[in-house]
């Protein structure tokens, strides 16, 4: 039985292969509608989602299988006082595979340990955040038609942002990438993303504070939000929420085949008027997002379809 706690759990041939069963299930759904008849998944999210959850529930329904869950904490036992571990063994009695989303880095991980079925790490605290990886990687290979040789534009919260640890992970195991880390003093990348997987990688990058310095050397900008969550003092927050906010005439500074991606929710850091710009990639990055918990939930599950 195999978990899926970070992108680091496949190896780079395992998640083309993961990106090509993705690929195949786009261009050809009805040959995967019924592989999970019979099989269940359970959606365990501790924090509010609607893309991730979502998407989960989707991915299983259009396998043909079913789903159960809870969407919040204080809807489950834990509300009561259930430990995570209680809480796993209690499901696995009842479904195939489960997805956990918890405010706590390293709360699926502790689930894993004591499950009897495929746990699917949907998101843990400011830790990791690997299906979201998975989404942004087949949406990058999609659009550009590579994963290497290309210059990677991170911007806004890069201290909490659990999707830029993860992408940072997963990208620097290809070759020819190189990042450009977008964000304020408050919101630099933890020193552990910087020292023990960029540097410890030798994988170029250069921090700066101005977005407008970085888009014209950009393949890919992948824009997040300031996440009020994670913050203890929302004075810290007010001050940091709009820091950057990218629009049609900062967009024009960009490369006419920059991919602009975002994980969602936005708030104020994308405006509309760059929604109907054909570099704008964020909305077909959710389906995509369908695709790869399609294939991931047939990976773990052992689902061979011919």
């Amino acid at each position: 039985m195999r978990h899926c706690m970070s992108p680091l759990d496949f190896s780079v041939e395992e998640i083309d292969q993961l990106l090509d069963l993705a690929t195949d299930i786009e261009h050809n759904p009805e040959k995967y509608s019924h592989s999970c008849e019979g099989k269940k998944i359970a959606t365990l999210f501790y924090e509010p989602s609607t893309r991730t959850r979502l998407s989960f529930e989707t991915a299983m329904l259009n396998l043909g299988g079913k789903v159960l869950g809870f969407s919040s904490a204080s809807s489950s036992s834990a509300s009561k006082g259930e430990s995570v571990s209680d809480t796993i063994r209690v499901i696995s009695c009842f479904a195939d595979i489960a997805a956990i989303r918890h405010p706590k880095e390293g709360a699926p991980y502790v689930a894993s340990l004591v499950s009897k079925i495929p746990v699917i790490n949907a998101g843990d605290g400011g830790h990791q955040h690997p299906t979201q990886t998975l989404t942004d990687l087949m949406t990058i290979r999609s659009i550009k038609g590579r994963l290497n040789n290309m210059t990677i534009g991170i911007c806004g919260d890069l201290k909490f942002g659990r999707t830029v640890h993860s992408l940072i992970s997963a990208l620097v195991r290809y070759t020819g990438i190189r990042f450009v880390l977008i964000s304020p003093e408050e919101l630099r990348i933890p020193d552990y993303v910087r020292d023990d997987v960029l540097r410890k990688n030798n994988v170029p990058f250069k921090e700066v504070i101005r977005l407008e310095d970085a888009l014209p050397e950009l393949d890919v900008l992948y824009m997040t939000r300031v996440q009020k969550e994670r913050f203890f003092n929302e004075d810290d927050y007010i001050r940091m929420k709009d820091f950057y906010i990218l629009d049609r005439a900062k967009l024009q500074l960009a490369k006419p085949d920059c991919a602009v991606l975002h994980p969602l929710p936005r708030v104020n850091e994308i405006s509309v008027d760059v929604d109907s710009d054909p570099r704008a990639c964020y909305f077909r990055q959710v389906q995509y997002g369908v695709y790869v918990r399609m294939a991931l939930i047939l990976t773990l599950l052992g689902v061979k379809v011919c």
